[in-house]
């Protein structure tokens, strides 16, 4: 049985304030949590009988946990469809050494703020081997619920870290890239193995600080080049495209 104090907790942490005050973050659903396990140490688990059962054994001592009913679930849970278990794990404390743009690719988020939109690029991330993430301070928290949710799991082997983005990238010695309207096309620009990756926020693109310290811009060609189509592209999905480029040339 969980208790109304463990609810409360739970529901509480959908707010990045208290997220911040318990340094908790909640995770839901077998492969989600199954994905975080893997990497992480949970501080508390509910989940149903079943579920536990069958992971109990993978789970550290230190763990508290609750064995709990569909009904309690549904109760406890965020989400409209619960899934069997929900687990609050410590927010990671990831150390930044911009040093590590000078060996290999790292993305850099400038006011992204849809949460499906971040949890979307972490996957993307994942997906094409890249390891650190920086956002901007003004950057959709990656511990909001629905974002963790929207990673599938890529947070356990991404790492994200927040930070003044102008400053950091001012200060790095490694090619700074930044999709932009007025840049060069991308696939006829010479491509790196190392530096960051900037992209934009959704309505605005990137901030002029950003665009002024870029050292390569980047545009992706709609096709055919100069018919009239939409305005831009979702930044999720520039993202996939820069990356997949990146990385084909890299093969």
């Amino acid at each position: 049985m969980i208790t109304k104090a463990r609810i409360k907790i739970i529901k509480s942490l959908e707010q990045r304030k208290q997220r911040n005050l318990h340094h908790l973050f909640v995770a839901e659903g077998p492969k989600l949590v199954g994905e975080l396990l893997s990497t992480m140490q949970p501080s508390y688990i509910v989940a149903l009988p079943k579920w536990w059962k069958e992971h109990k054994n993978i789970i550290g001592h230190h763990c508290e946990a609750d064995i709990i009913t569909p009904e309690e679930l549904q109760k406890t849970s965020l989400l409209r469809t619960p899934q069997q278990v929900i687990a609050l794990f410590p927010i990671p404390q990831h150390q930044f050494n911009a040093q590590v743009a000078q060996s290999e690719l790292c993305l850099a988020l400038d006011g992204v703020q849809d949460p499906g939109n971040m949890g979307t690029i972490l996957r993307i991330a994942d997906w094409f081997g890249i390891h650190h993430v920086v956002c901007s301070e003004d950057t959709v928290d990656v511990y909001n619920p629905k974002t963790v949710q929207a990673t599938m799991g890529a947070l356990a082997r991404v790492k994200v870290h927040y930070t003044d983005l102008t400053a950091l990238l001012c200060q790095c010695n490694a090619p700074i890239y930044g999709t932009l309207l007025d840049g060069d096309n991308i696939y006829e620009q010479e491509l790196g193995r190392n530096g960051f990756i900037v992209m934009g926020n959704e309505g605005n693109g990137l901030s002029q600080a950003i665009r002024e310290i870029v050292t390569h811009k980047l545009f992706i060609p709609n096709y055919p080049i100069g018919a009239e189509t939409t305005e831009s592209l979702n930044v999720a999905i520039a993202t996939s495209i820069v990356c997949s480029e990146f990385r084909r040339r890299q093969q």
